[in-house]
């Protein structure tokens, strides 16, 4: 299973040591740019942009509660597991992440015989 990423600001409550403590004990990775990247949010910005246009634009919740399980489906239901993404020639994440996983595995054990 992927890892769960969260992309923040460099804000106060996101650079904590418990925060950071939290996240360890979760299984959350932190993502986070430099200060004066315009490029750090590059890739949150651009699944959010996407999100909107192909799932919520389109449809109509009654309230945000209604709206979370039916986003969190669509993530996990076709975003990841489906839908292909030109950032990963075509493939859908969770092939490309399979993919990635098995060529380091391949890679670590080349490197435990040599």
């Amino acid at each position: 299973m992927a890892a769960t990423i969260f992309h923040s600001d460099r804000g106060a409550e996101y650079t904590s040591e418990a925060y950071d403590k939290l996240c360890d004990r979760l299984g959350v990775v932190q993502s986070m740019g430099r200060v004066g990247s315009a490029l750090d949010n590059a890739a949150a910005e651009s699944f959010n942009s996407l999100i909107k246009v192909e799932y919520i634009h389109r449809r109509q919740f009654a309230t945000r509660t209604e709206a979370r399980p039916k986003i969190a489906t669509w993530i996990t239901g076709f975003y990841n597991p489906r839908r292909r993404h030109s950032a990963a020639g075509g493939l859908p994440p969770e092939e490309f992440e399979r993919i990635i996983a098995e060529a380091r595995e391949r890679h670590g054990q080349k490197d435990q015989t040599a």
